[in-house]
């Protein structure tokens, strides 16, 4: 598909080519992918496109100009550095996502191991640890099967979280997503979810975890999501 590309939606777009090719490494570091599965795409701010990793790419060939540039529609836009690639297989379903969440700025989708596990046995994660309740204000929903192919898996996504505090979603049976203001910040919640998925598989192991009384898990998500850190509401 043509669009046409001023000035300033280029500076744009190869801001976010950098930022979501650089992201990609972060998967590899936290031991969120293998081989080539995976994949990261941020929205384009002001414009209807985003950029996703090409299919089938390996980590450490990933770079700004193979990453493709797609409008909401999920198709590629033709001129453009990348556009040779075929983008990610799971590129429909990025796109429904953005098109039905205009809030979201980046979507992830790993496999990573305990967290799937979770979605292996189509179970949310109950909110068990303050971290849970910070990044996700509660438990880690499942969402339905879908397969890979089309946007059925971004209806899945969309449904779960639409209404749902947590930026995560277990799709049942294959694996994670997640979503943020902007691709770092789905990139974060991918890194979390696992993080708490596997502090809740050991806990289990061990015995049985006492779940977060609700009111704490409201006092947390507020006192994170509005006051930590260093740009706090």
């Amino acid at each position: 598909m043509t669009t046409e590309i001023t000035p300033e939606l280029a500076v744009a777009i190869d801001l976010v080519r950098a930022d979501v090719a650089l992201l990609h490494q972060l998967l590899v570091q936290y031991n969120l992918v293998v081989w080539t599965g995976g994949n990261i795409s941020g929205r384009v701010p002001g414009s209807d496109l985003f950029v996703i990793k090409p299919s089938g790419v390996e980590y450490p060939d990933l770079a700004p100009e193979n990453m493709v540039v797609c409008t909401l529609d999920g198709e590629k836009v033709a001129g453009l550095p990348g556009s040779a690639n075929s983008p990610s297989s799971d590129t429909a379903s990025h796109a429904y996502v953005y098109r039905n969440m205009p809030e979201v700025g980046g979507v992830v989708h790993t496999h990573s191991d305990f967290a799937t596990s979770w979605a292996a046995r189509g179970e949310p994660i109950p909110c068990y640890l303050t971290a849970q309740g910070d990044e996700f204000g509660g438990e880690i929903p499942v969402g339905p099967l879908a397969l890979i192919g089309d946007e059925q898996i971004g209806r899945g996504v969309v449904e779960t979280l639409t209404g749902h505090r947590s930026a995560a979603v277990l799709m049942q049976n294959h694996g994670v997503f997640t979503i943020g203001k902007d691709a770092k910040a789905a990139v974060k919640a991918a890194v979390m979810v696992e993080d708490v998925a596997r502090t809740a598989h050991y806990a289990r192991q061990g015995g049985t975890p006492i779940p977060l009384p609700a009111e704490a898990v409201d006092s947390l998500f507020d006192r994170y999501q509005n006051v930590y850190g260093q740009h706090a509401k």
